[in-house]
């Protein structure tokens, strides 16, 4: 038995109010498909410094990027390696290092201060949170667990615009340290992501879902800031 299938070809409009209206609705995906990074950078205006350019603010965020082996991944390492440098130059008095650890083999904050402390940050500056399960998560325990009110936010250039809208939407005055990295498949594949990721974020910032798990609050950023060291 011969089984033939037609494949019906799309029709385009024959008019020209039906060419008007494909144009109309092509522009009109278009424009949704940009509002996302429309939006990381209208709203992270003015929010991206250096290290050296940074303002004071009391903590710094850093946020997981992997472990390889129970330590940081490099591109981990380099977000540390900058707060570090925030904390010596006195732009910050504690680091809260925000990971995942949702597995007892897997614990990115204890490798994230393990690794400070190696680096000459005093332990007690190093402030875990375990349930920084993503970035919006990590911005709203900050802000409702850890009593973060003020902060300068770690990560890699292709990710710091979403911290900064992210935590900012969270109630977090936030200002962006972008670490740069050699631009390898690594890094285009986090900014492909980041395209991606945008829409998600500004749904986030929307509708302000509540983090995975949120639990009591924690006393660990407040004792440090009141600390003498």
């Amino acid at each position: 038995m011969d089984i033939r299938i037609r494949i019906r070809r799309p029709r385009l409009p024959r008019t020209r109010t039906g060419w008007r209206r494909l144009v109309q609705a092509v522009m009109a995906v278009c424009v949704l498909a940009l509002l996302p990074i429309t939006w990381l950078y209208v709203g992270t205006a003015g929010g991206l410094r250096t290290t050296a350019d940074a303002p004071r603010a009391g903590v710094a965020v850093v946020f997981g990027a992997g472990l390889d082996d129970g330590r940081p991944s490099p591109y981990l390492a380099h977000r540390l390696d900058a707060a570090a440098a925030l904390y010596r130059a006195g732009k910050v008095k504690v680091l809260l290092v925000t990971g995942d650890n949702s597995r007892k083999d897997y614990d990115e904050p204890d490798a994230m201060r393990a690794y400070l402390t190696r680096h000459g940050v005093p332990g007690d500056r190093v402030v875990r949170d375990y349930a920084g399960f993503d970035t919006w998560d990590s911005c709203v325990r900050a802000k409702r667990i850890f009593g973060v009110d003020r902060a300068i936010l770690v990560s890699q250039g292709f990710h710091i615009r979403r911290a900064v809208a992210l935590c900012r939407a969270a109630g977090v005055e936030s200002y962006g340290v972008g670490v740069d990295d050699k631009h390898d498949a690594t890094w285009y594949y986090g900014g492909t992501r980041e395209v991606f990721a945008a829409g998600k974020a500004l749904l986030d910032a929307v509708f302000q879902p509540d983090p995975r798990f949120l639990g009591h609050k924690e006393t660990g950023v407040t004792r440090a800031l009141t600390q003498d060291h």
